[in-house]
């Protein structure tokens, strides 16, 4: 797939004013400084269209992007916010899973992990809770430029090995690295193959 544009659309908490759900929609969503922004402006070829921040917790409302005019890609709040109160957390939270779970045009939520890390509790509990409500998800491993390959793919082991413990199978991953743009062209190529076969929801009639 080749991105010729990218464009802001709305920022918000209200599941109720989001666009109107007639593309498809893919959601990026993890722990906080997990590189989120930067996979996003890679993935885009945008710099600067996802705000990067070095202070963990930078996004803090339901993004929307338009990509080519045809689909859209929603850059929701980090999990496990490092520096705010436990009643913004449980307001974010709140939405944040309003969104997952309503949100009728969503086709696959990217769930980020750190490359660089064993399995974390609040990565492991967050793809059990999505699939506890069936929701589609796949994972993206970042930062794997800041180690070596080994250490990667161990990482990445450990992590599919601790889902085998809920999940039947493990859903499909990518390996990235924003900085390299590595595992960009696989998650745009996966994208392109689900819109192919999208059906907007029926609307309401008013």
């Amino acid at each position: 797939m080749i991105i010729k544009s990218a464009e802001f659309v709305c920022s918000n908490t209200d599941v109720k004013l989001l666009p109107a759900p007639q593309l498809p929609e893919y959601a990026f969503i993890g722990r906080s400084n997990v590189g989120k922004s930067s996979l996003i402006n890679a993935l885009t070829r945008k710099k600067g269209l996802a705000k990067t921040s070095q202070k963990p917790g930078k996004t803090q409302l339901i993004n929307h992007f338009i990509i080519n005019g045809e689909w859209y890609l929603v850059d929701l709040p980090g999990y496990g916010f490092a520096q705010t109160s436990k009643k913004n957390k449980a307001e974010w939270e709140k939405f944040i899973r309003a969104y997952l779970t309503k949100r009728e045009n969503l086709q696959c939520i990217f769930v980020l992990i750190d490359s660089r890390h064993e399995p974390q509790k609040i990565d492991v509990d967050f793809c059990y809770w999505l699939g506890e409500q069936g929701l589609p998800f796949q994972l993206v491993f970042t930062k794997a430029d800041k180690q070596s390959a080994v250490k990667t793919d161990q990482n990445v082991a450990k992590f599919r090995k601790t889902l085998l413990k809920w999940f039947e199978e493990v859903p499909a991953h990518f390996i990235t690295s924003a900085e390299m743009k590595a595992g960009t062209e696989e998650i745009l190529q996966m994208i392109h193959g689900v819109n192919s076969g999208f059906e907007a929801p029926s609307m309401p009639s008013s």
